[in-house]
């Protein structure tokens, strides 16, 4: 019996010292601004800054393939904590929060049906694209204001609605989406096409009161070549846009706000 002791115990301690020796001879170097630069990041890992998430980011800026302020949870103070770390000067970070480009509530969108099931935006769209009339527009149900870790998104008459104070720009909500209708926006910008239908404008309008109808008045009406129209959809550049509102004052189905 003790003789089985005595050798377990023996194996047990070859185990330990070889498992040693194999962590010295096989440790990974540790870059120590990467590890200083993951302490500053606040850890959403939400991919907004382009990268897999934080340790992807803390990892290019340490190489110094990735620009400093791209996090837009962590927005000035991060940046600027990352800068003194890597010894540079942290440009200006443009904040950015959720835009939800839809205002199909329940007043400018009917339902076509009577969805009785999983009370989600993804359950309900499996369903011959959801109980909207609209095929491409907000479905209400909340996935985005379930994932978002600030609590900055709310449901208002079938519509999801940012709180642009809450919002700190990560995209969790945007990523949550099944009808990709929430985009991260810079939040100084004044004007946004609430609309991501492209059907044909006739048939949009039999669906929605302010449905995009591709009609092209904004992108004519823009000195700036700020919007375009594509596939029946006008979208807007927004770092040509100087938030004049023309586009937005001729648009007769006040799809653009």
């Amino acid at each position: 019996m003790f003789t089985g002791v005595i050798i377990v115990v023996v194996i047990g301690l070859i185990a330990g010292l070889i498992l040693s020796v194999a962590s010295i001879v096989f440790a990974v170097p540790v870059d120590e601004k990467q590890e200083a630069v993951r302490a500053c990041l606040p850890g959403a890992n939400c991919g907004a800054c382009g990268f897999s998430g934080c340790d992807g980011y803390a990892k290019a800026l340490a190489e110094g393939s990735a620009e400093i302020g791209l996090c837009s949870p962590g927005g000035a103070d991060v940046a600027e904590e990352c800068a003194q770390i890597l010894g540079k000067s942290a440009s200006a970070v443009v904040k950015k929060v959720a835009l939800v480009r839809c205002a199909g509530h329940h007043d400018n969108v009917a339902v076509k049906m009577e969805y009785e099931g999983v009370p989600t935006c993804q359950a309900v769209s499996m369903m011959y694209a959801g109980d909207s009339a609209c095929a491409y527009g907000c479905l209400g149900y909340g996935d985005c204001a379930a994932a978002c870790p600030e609590h900055a998104i709310s449901i208002c008459n079938g519509l999801a609605t940012v709180n642009d104070a809450l919002c700190v720009g990560c995209g969790i909500c945007a990523k949550a989406c099944p009808k990709g209708v929430i985009a991260i926006v810079p939040a100084d910008q004044s004007h946004h096409v609430l609309c991501v239908n492209k059907d044909k404008g006739a048939q949009t309008r039999l669906v929605c009161k302010t449905g995009c109808i591709g009609c092209m008045k904004c992108q004519k009406t823009c000195e700036f070549g700020a919007i375009t129209v594509t596939d029946n959809h006008a979208s807007i550049d927004y770092s040509k846009c100087t938030g004049c509102g023309k586009c937005a004052g001729v648009c007769p189905v006040k799809a653009i706000c």
